[in-house]
């Protein structure tokens, strides 16, 4: 993907080192390929006392992915995208059953400047999303809206800006049709970036709240890596994923709340197995 990214990346780097991977359920995936390049992956989660199992399929030809995914309850979920339909874009085509409704297209345009998207819902009076992105040098400025056909009103907006160095990522949003703000910063502490400390601040306006999470990751080794998470409610989450065979990860989480701590704390194991 080439030019200044989407409007979801501006702030992505930050958010995904303080939310990807942590899970609090028992979750185990296994994954397979076929001789015919079929991918098929098998996800079983244990929520609470329930239950639940998915199945997926990914097949490659050429310049279109083909995606299809069944979970336990009998919802069939397709997803078409094309690669280079059109120069340099990106088309997504998704329809889930048996809710029709659920079903969009989306059209992503990447320029070396400049990125949009377009995104219809695929229903009688639609919401028709779109977003663009601006920048170059690792400067990026992006704003995104919602509008509703059936009512005539957008539904949301949006504005951010993102700085990306080799060493930092920061990003100001303006989110919620202007009644929050995040600002967010990841900060690498070496070139391999073994080390890092990220922290984001959102404040609702609407309500003077402010949520300040600050965290932090460090690589032991090639096969392993520990993060942690604190915010200012109080609430402590740890994790460590180690690569028990290449692809294939084990991810224990846990989080406690410092300010209650006659609470019993929340674990989750992750186990994901790649061919």
């Amino acid at each position: 993907m080439k030019g200044p990214g989407l409007f979801s990346d501006i702030g992505k780097k930050a958010k995904d080192l303080l939310t990807k991977d942590y899970t609090y359920d028992q979750k185990v995936t296994v994954s397979t390929v076929t001789a015919s390049g079929l991918a098929l992956t098998s996800t079983a989660v244990k929520k609470g006392g329930l239950y639940s199992l998915d199945v997926s399929s990914v097949y490659k030809h050429k310049n279109t992915l083909i995606d299809v995914k069944v979970d336990t309850e009998s919802n069939i979920s397709t997803t078409l995208t094309v690669l280079d339909a059109l120069p340099s874009t990106k088309l997504v085509t998704s329809v889930k059953l048996p809710d029709y409704n659920a079903g969009k297209v989306e059209l992503q345009y990447f320029h070396e400047n400049a990125s949009f998207v377009t995104f219809v819902a695929m229903k009688p009076s639609p919401v028709v999303e779109f977003s663009g992105t601006v920048g170059g040098q690792g400067l990026s400025f992006g704003a995104e809206g919602g509008y509703d056909t059936a009512t005539g009103k957008f539904t949301k907006y949006s504005a951010g800006l993102g700085i990306t160095k080799p060493e930092y990522h920061a990003a100001f949003i303006l989110a919620d049709q202007g009644d929050a703000i995040k600002v967010s910063g990841l900060y690498h502490f070496d070139e391999k970036q073994k080390a890092a400390a990220v922290a984001e601040l959102t404040r609702k306006l609407s309500t003077n709240e402010s949520t300040l999470t600050v965290g932090g990751m460090y690589a032991v080794d090639h096969q392993t890596i520990v993060k942690a998470k604190l915010n200012n409610t109080g609430k402590l989450a740890t994790l460590l994923q180690h690569e028990v065979k290449p692809k294939s990860l084990l991810t224990i989480s846990g989080e406690f709340d410092t300010k209650a701590l006659d609470r019993p704390p929340k674990f989750g194991v992750a186990l994901a197995l790649k061919p």
